[in-house]
């Protein structure tokens, strides 16, 4: 920054501003300060970047709305619920396991939380739908030290922190799934906490202006550090928040200054940079700062040194004052202007120390939490300063190593103890014993009053669900018959599906069509006029396709939640609408459509989410496939998904080939999750590859269910005989595939669809495991044994997945198997072309079948080295997994 060159003249424009604001107030002074940056646009003139205010903090006192509880109470509360979380961390570590945790996050947050907790999070007892709070992973022993106090949890159950297995343990982090009636929300994953309390905000508001919840003046409140705001999650759909007037949502970031190694911005400032970047998006921005004993001198100070002082000091230099003291503190913070050091030459040493930051003063963070709730057109973040390992004195209080802080010495913990009046003797504190006042004690008393006045004690997770009366597979009945003449895909077969399910009069308008910007791709535009696409303020334009039945049409009460181009955001609103069940009691049924290759591969991290928190719905990976999406190349084209989805233990995947198998498995999907409550949502492929669509033949529904089904045996009488099994896109080539084996070689090939390789495998495995531990009862069979053991000859299986999706079930499959896959790049090229660089066409799956055959001794080699030549296939073809 430059050097004024004018101060007189600077000085009088000042002086007219603060003339401006007291003669006409501060409405005329803000519209001129616009007027003059608007000109000054106009002439060109380098204006800031952003609006950055002073390094101060952002309410003043004199506005600042008074806490009314008792402080002292609520210091005791806070002061008990610091030993405990401590006691627990520290307990964990005394043994060799060493599972203990961390102590300084929430040490840096537990004022932040203990006034949300005493004043602004809201239960659900008494009618009110109450808050949702995402709170910080790593503070999550507060929230169980909490817990504690209020007889929630009991000291057995604090002693098995991190210690699961067999029950009454409490999970390491939030996660709905270890404590499915406590944790509401999975928040540990940084930056998945932000993107998912944006998007829960927003499908409040769309249920709010769809008329299917009143959710009042209810509030999303998240918490989250300020290293956490470099995942690109964290930050990444703020802009959404602030364009669509989230005044529902509050941001509060623990800016401790500090990440796991270091300094968050060691040379710079995260608060100042922090709101530029949300104030540019929109939201009100407060930053608590510095806490009152700072009011005073800076109301002192008459040269505005201190002010200044505080803007150019960095963050680096902020937390060597808290490490060394005051002292530390006088010399190189007031000791740049002898102004300064003169200003505090009254205080102590030990009054510099305690200085305090804002994010530590009761007061300071109140005010700003009343502001925030009062802010119904707007996100708000709270910026508030604090120190990491606050409280835990020279044994991590603002030191690089703090965050990886389980353990205090002896000395420590002493001082600990004495600086918040923990009445623990010093012969006891060789246990860290918790500590808990008697239930009729004053502190007790008020903690309970205060969560009674607003609703009851959280965290607290509504675990049982509205169930819905599902529809009777009729409903599909044009997708289980064939499509006559016309080739149709998957995807379109879906979309027709979806259609049947909005308009039922028991489900329809549960139904919640998300697409990240892909409608069109997906054939879903005819949607968007007969549901609407959600906009929180309708539609203000006119659409440049008005005049077409298939406009694009946004309604302040569009059942569509289009994303943008977005996959982590769509991904987020569906999670908020599988998971509505459980936050706002209303059972939704969300189907979310994208590119598969751009589902699981962008979003792992939250479909673990959704896993975690138990979410309800249908993920639908729509052009799936390595070779059905031609001409898109190597990152469109999706050979992994499956595999990807099959690590989710409640991920439930097929790959259909056929309309009718699609249509069976989402009316089981609807069945098992919506009516009869089951754990598990879904992830099922689609193509987009036109071609014939048949009869749902007699008796298949289970087999498609359970993932392989015989589509058809061979008639022929030939013998040798081949199990062919096709999933999703390659099933056709194998149809195709079993013709030329018959008519060409006189080989009878038995049709299988194989509709989900992960189901098989699980089910196998479960059988596996029950056989192990029931060695003395007849030992079960797998369901893939069972279909194929009778069947003759060897089984090859083809799927346009890599090889190890189907090779998979291979220890279940009786015999000879041989596995085809498309392992390797994807590329742009023909379908036909495609299938035949992967090795999984029509001429590569009769190859395979003559090859296992050989092997068998049930044919001649030369028969396989004369169809090599016939079916144009070369013995030095290069290997696509190389190439």
């Amino acid at each position: 920054m430059k050097e004024d060159s004018n101060p007189p003249e600077t000085l009088e424009w000042l002086e007219a501003l603060d003339d401006v604001v007291r003669q006409e107030g501060e409405e005329r002074a803000a519209f001129l300060l616009q007027e003059l940056a608007k000109h000054g646009m106009n002439r060109r003139l380098p204006l800031p970047t952003a609006a950055i205010t002073p390094f101060s903090n952002t309410i003043a006192p004199a506005e600042e709305k008074m806490m009314p509880g008792d402080l002292f109470m609520e210091r005791r509360v806070r002061s008990l619920v610091r030993w405990n979380a401590m006691a627990m961390v520290m307990r964990g570590n005394d043994n060799d396991d060493g599972l203990g945790g961390h102590i300084s996050s929430f040490s840096s947050s537990a004022t932040l939380y203990d006034i949300g907790f005493n004043y602004f999070f809201r239960g659900t007892e008494g009618g009110h739908p109450g808050d949702l709070v995402f709170y910080q992973g790593h503070s999550a022993p507060g929230m169980y030290a909490r817990s504690y106090l209020e007889g929630r949890l009991g000291e057995a159950q604090l002693d098995r922190f991190r210690r699961e297995v067999g029950g009454e343990g409490l999970s390491s982090y939030p996660h709905p799934w270890l404590m499915p009636e406590y944790w509401q929300f999975p928040t540990v994953s940084m930056g998945l906490g932000p993107i998912q309390a944006i998007y829960q905000a927003r499908v409040m508001k769309y249920q709010q202006d769809r008329g299917l919840v009143d959710h009042r003046d209810r509030q999303v409140w998240c918490y989250m550090g300020d290293g956490e705001c470099d995942e690109p999650e964290s930050l990444g759909a703020i802009s959404l928040a602030g364009r669509e007037a989230m005044g529902n949502l509050n941001f509060v970031i623990n800016c401790n200054l500090q990440r796991l190694d270091g300094p968050v911005r060691g040379n710079g400032k995260i608060i100042q940079e922090l709101e530029g970047i949300f104030r540019g998006a929109g939201w009100n921005v407060i930053k608590v700062i510095w806490g009152r004993k700072w009011d005073h001198l800076l109301e002192k100070d008459k040269t505005g040194l201190l002010q200044k002082r505080m803007d150019e000091v960095c963050d680096g230099d902020l937390q060597n004052y808290k490490f060394n003291g005051g002292a530390y503190t006088r010399e190189h913070f007031f000791g740049k202007y002898p102004e300064l050091l003169e200003l505090v030459s009254d205080l102590s040493d030990d009054d510099i120390m305690y200085l305090n930051r804002g994010g530590h003063d009761p007061y300071k963070v109140y005010a700003s939490y009343a502001a925030a709730v009062e802010e119904h057109h707007r996100p708000t973040v709270i910026l508030a300063m604090t120190v990491k390992g606050y409280g835990t004195g020279e044994a991590g209080e603002a030191s690089n190593e703090t965050h990886a802080l389980k353990k205090l010495d002896m000395e420590s913990l002493k001082a600990f103890r004495d600086r918040f009046d923990i009445p623990v003797s010093d012969e006891a504190l060789e246990d860290v014993p918790y500590y808990r006042p008697a239930a009729d004690s004053p502190e007790m008393r008020y903690m309970r009053e205060r969560r009674e006045a607003l609703g009851g004690f959280i965290p607290v997770r509504r675990a049982e669900m509205e169930r819905l009366q599902t529809p009777a597979l009729e409903l599909f009945d044009n997708q289980l018959k064939n499509s006559g003449k016309r080739e149709i895909s998957t995807t379109m077969a879906f979309v027709r599906i979806l259609s049947s399910l909005v308009k039922d009069k028991h489900l329809g308008e549960r139904v919640v069509p998300i697409v990240p910007d892909e409608a069109r791709t997906f054939g879903m535009e005819g949607m968007f006029r007969q549901l609407g696409i959600y906009s929180s303020v309708g539609q203000r334009y006119t659409p440049q396709d008005a005049g077409q039945v298939m406009y694009y049409k946004e309604d302040i009460k569009g059942q569509i939640l289009e994303e943008g181009i977005n996959e982590a955001g769509a991904f987020s609103a569906w999670l908020a609408a599988a998971t509505s069940y459980s936050t706002s009691a209303l059972s939704m049924v969300p189907f979310y459509i994208f590119y598969s290759m751009f589902g699981f591969q962008r979003i792992g991290d939250l479909a673990w989410a959704a896993g975690d928190s138990q979410a309800r719905g249908f993920l639908i990976g729509a052009t799936a496939g390595r070779t059905t999406l031609n001409g898109e190349g190597l990152q469109h084209q999706d050979g992994h998904s499956h595999l990807m989805a099959g690590t989710i233990p409640n991920c439930v995947s097929y790959d259909p080939a056929y309309a009718y198998e699609l249509a069976v498995i989402i009316h089981d999907g609807l069945r098992r999750m919506y009516a009869e409550g089951e754990n598990r949502f879904y992830y099922i492929t689609t193509m987009n590859e036109n071609y014939l669509q048949p009869d749902m033949p007699e008796g298949v529904a289970e087999g498609i269910i359970k993932g392989l089904y015989c589509l058809r045996a061979s008639e022929a009488s030939h013998t040798p005989r081949v199990q062919l099994l096709g999933g999703g896109a390659i099933l056709r080539e194998v149809e195709a595939a079993a013709i030329i084996l018959e008519s060409d070689y006189g080989v009878a090939a038995d049709i299988w669809s194989l509709t989900s390789a992960n189901e098989l495998q699980r089910e196998g495995r479960a059988v596996q495991r029950w056989n192990l531990l029931n060695p003395d009862k007849p030992p079960r069979e797998a369901y893939v044994t069972r279909m194929l053991k009778d069947a003759g000859g060897p089984v090859v299986a083809a799927t346009d997945y890599l090889k190890l999706y189907a090779d998979q079930i291979r220890e279940f499959v009786p015999g000879r198997y041989t596995v085809l896959g498309t392992d390797g790049f994807g590329r742009s090229d023909t379908r036909t072309k495609l299938r035949e660089f992967f090795e999984v066409s029509r001429e590569y799956v009769v190859l395979a079948a003559l090859k296992a055959l050989a092997d068998e001794g049930t044919l001649e080699l030369a028969v396989v080295s004369r169809a090599m030549t016939a079916l144009g296939l070369p013995s030095d073809k290069p290997d696509p997994l190389t190439v």
